[in-house]
This record gives C-alpha cells, structure tokens and sequence, in this order.
C-alpha cells in the first residue's frame, strides 16, 4: 500500500507546474483529519517520500499529515472517514482507487477510495 501512495503522490505531483522559491521553509499548518491517530495513518506517514516530483518533503504541524515543495503543493492527510458512494471520477492508481475532484483551476483532490481510514491528498 505505501509503495502505492508514493506512486500515486509522484504520479499526481507530476502534473502540475511548480514554481520553486529560494527561501526558507517553515512549517505547514495543516488541519489533522478526524481519525488521523488511526495506527493506520502512522504507518502511511512513516512511510512518505522524503521528495516527490523533485519537491521535498516539509516539516507539518499536526499528526497524521505531510507536505512537500516550498511552497506547500502537494499535502495529504490521513485520517478521514472512508467514502461509501461517491459520483466523483475514480481512477486507479498503484493499485488503490482514487476519488478526483477539481477544486479550481490549479487543485486537485485525491481521496482514496475503499480504505479505512482514508488518505487525502491535494495538489
């Protein structure tokens, strides 16, 4: 399953343009999800990429959470309560079905699909 999250982080991170900032990072504030003390979510976390599309991993301020790039272009957070029935688009990425919503132009949102807890990832 975490080989899979890394593929689908790199897979989704890849799809956007980034713009690198010469400063330094600080950490990313990121609201934690419901359930993300879930022991599941600790073994998603422990196992992130350290970089992604050539964005490195940042440090995050709540648990269940992680950020990479500077600025923040692709968070996650693990934790959320699984999706029963969803007319969003679902493709299938490192095994694992993924929910996509477009949030604006530039972001997306990934939601696995059928894992519990879910994993929430927005690019």
């Amino acid at each position: 399953m975490m080989k899979n999250l890394r593929k689908i982080v790199a897979t989704v991170a890849g799809l956007m343009v980034i713009a690198t900032l010469a400063s330094c990072a600080a950490t990313v504030s990121i609201e934690s999800a419901p359930e993300a003390n879930d022991p599941a979510c600790a073994n998603v976390i422990v196992r992130l990429p350290d970089v992604t599309d050539t964005q490195a991993k940042r440090t995050t301020d709540s648990q269940g959470t992680a950020a990479w790039g500077n600025p923040a272009v692709v968070t996650l957070r693990c934790g959320l309560a699984p999706i029963k029935v969803s007319a969003l688009p679902c493709i299938k990425a490192g095994g694992i079905d993924w929910l996509v919503k477009r949030i604006d132009s530039k972001t997306y949102s990934f939601t696995s699909f059928g894992r519990t807890p879910a994993t929430e990832v927005w690019v």
